[in-house]
């Protein structure tokens, strides 16, 4: 006989990365953060110590969508970022024949960069993906300009600026394979989570993602973590929420944010086919 799980609280409407002056009143630059810092950073520097400092924001930055569940020490940006990069190692053989490895790893390593200063910005958070694009650019070009354009010639900071904007554009294969991998990361965590929090936490609204997963390759490692999933709520006698629970609003939500989102740019199966280099 299954023991009964106590489940959590239900999550909150929205994450904490923004305030609700954010979203309306003013106009956010990266200096809208970079003010509120007890040292700030040094631009125009030859030296990359100031920028180094500066990436400590991601190592204690939270991801903001787990925090609605009430899990407060759970991942940060920094963490999230580690994984993935890690994970694009493990590229399959045939599909790796096909990309630039080392660029997929690099590119992993700055996608989420801009949230040093602009946070994590969750789907239901009330800031339109044109203002997050903009938020973001902005500060790209702050850490890649002022505060990197004199290290080394202003190499190192141009080539972070032109992986960012390749993840974002999201046109190269390269680009298509490291946006999956940044939903399968997502459901690892959701996974863990739930089985650290023995069950108390169904965290199944972020299972949306996999929708949006388009490699085959990728397709396979997400099946088999929700197979994972599956077993464990089995486990507890329990049926955890999906697809079919996610509110209509939530889903609207979330797709406007993955909207341009790897490969899923494309505007049928058959052009998304091509791009995942299906036959």
């Amino acid at each position: 006989m299954h023991q009964q799980m106590d489940m959590a609280a239900p999550p909150e409407p929205t994450s904490r990365a923004v305030t609700a002056a954010e979203t309306t009143d003013e106009r956010w630059t990266p200096n809208t953060v970079l003010k509120t810092l007890t040292e700030q950073p040094i631009t125009g520097s030859t030296s990359p110590v100031p920028f180094f400092h500066l990436l400590e924001r991601l190592k204690t930055n939270k991801r903001e969508g787990w925090r609605r569940f009430r899990i407060e020490n759970g991942e940060s940006i920094a963490d999230h970022m580690y994984r993935m990069s890690i994970i694009t190692l493990f590229c399959p053989p045939a599909l790796a024949a096909r990309l630039d490895l080392s660029r997929c790893t690099r590119m992993a390593l700055v996608h989420d960069m801009a949230e040093s200063l602009v946070g994590d910005i969750t789907p239901v958070d009330g800031v339109p993906k044109p203002e997050k694009s903009r938020r973001e650019a902005e500060t790209m070009d702050y850490l890649c300009g002022p505060l990197l354009g004199r290290v080394g010639g202003g190499l190192a900071g141009a080539d972070m600026r032109a992986l960012w904007q390749e993840y974002e554009d999201s046109k190269t294969p390269e680009s298509h394979f490291v946006h999956d991998v940044d939903k399968l990361e997502l459901l690892l965590q959701m996974v863990e989570y739930e089985r650290a929090h023995q069950g108390r936490v169904d965290l199944g609204e972020f299972s949306y993602v996999a929708t949006r997963i388009v490699l085959p390759e990728l397709k396979a490692w997400a099946a088999e973590i929700l197979a994972e999933r599956e077993r464990f709520w089995a486990a507890a006698n329990r049926t955890p929420s999906g697809l079919e629970d996610i509110s209509v609003q939530h889903k609207a939500q979330s797709k406007e944010y993955y909207e341009g989102s790897g490969a899923a740019v494309a505007s049928d199966e058959k052009t998304m086919a091509v791009a995942s280099g299906e036959k």
